[in-house]
């Protein structure tokens, strides 16, 4: 017996309207007081809804979460509008010393500066004004210097569900990333 699930799923979809971050089915279940397979069935209902070629939006896991999200064909178009234009963009020196965090996490400044050549006091500072990275430990060296590590806002700014959606490097990329003997 297949179970109608319009007003759940319909309940579902306007909590994604109404909350801003991504929300996971234990969130979705307590927010709607729906039961968890419920809420995962109208989740289902929802993407096969998205996937149309008429619907402009995408439910879209990042961060382990679930967000409605314009689809990526379209973005080109609503960028300019509605994305934070300016204060999203990150250097070309942010996105390479957040590269290297990305890739090599757990990190110190150290390690950083030797892929680099150049000292990253400031990016550093900046990404984590910016929440993308954090302080995730101390490495056990004398000195113990801070590692860095990325967070869930950089899952969220480059929308994905986790770190392992991180592209994969081939192997001259990946020489880039080793430290300078």
């Amino acid at each position: 017996m297949e179970v109608d699930l319009q007003k759940e799923t319909a309940l579902i979809e306007a909590i994604f309207y109404l909350e801003s971050e991504p929300l996971d089915c234990q969130a979705l279940s307590k927010i709607s007081n729906l039961g968890l397979e419920v809420v995962e069935a109208a989740i289902e209902n929802l993407q096969e809804k998205y996937r149309s070629d008429d619907s402009g939006v995408d439910l879209i896991q990042i961060s382990g979460g679930w967000i409605i999200s314009p689809k990526e064909e379209l973005w080109e178009f609503l960028k300019d509008r509605y994305g934070k234009k300016n204060d999203n963009r990150l250097s070309k020196a942010a996105m390479e010393t957040l590269s290297i965090i990305a890739y090599k996490q757990p990190i110190t400044r150290a390690e950083i500066e030797a892929i680099r050549g150049v000292s990253v006091d400031n990016m550093i500072r900046l990404l984590h004004e910016r929440t993308l990275i954090k302080e995730v430990g101390k490495k056990d060296v004398p000195g113990k210097p801070s590692q860095y590590g990325t967070t869930k806002e950089f899952l969220k700014f480059f929308r994905m569900n986790s770190i392992a959606d991180l592209p994969k490097l081939d192997e001259t990329e990946s020489e880039r990333f080793e430290l300078a003997r």
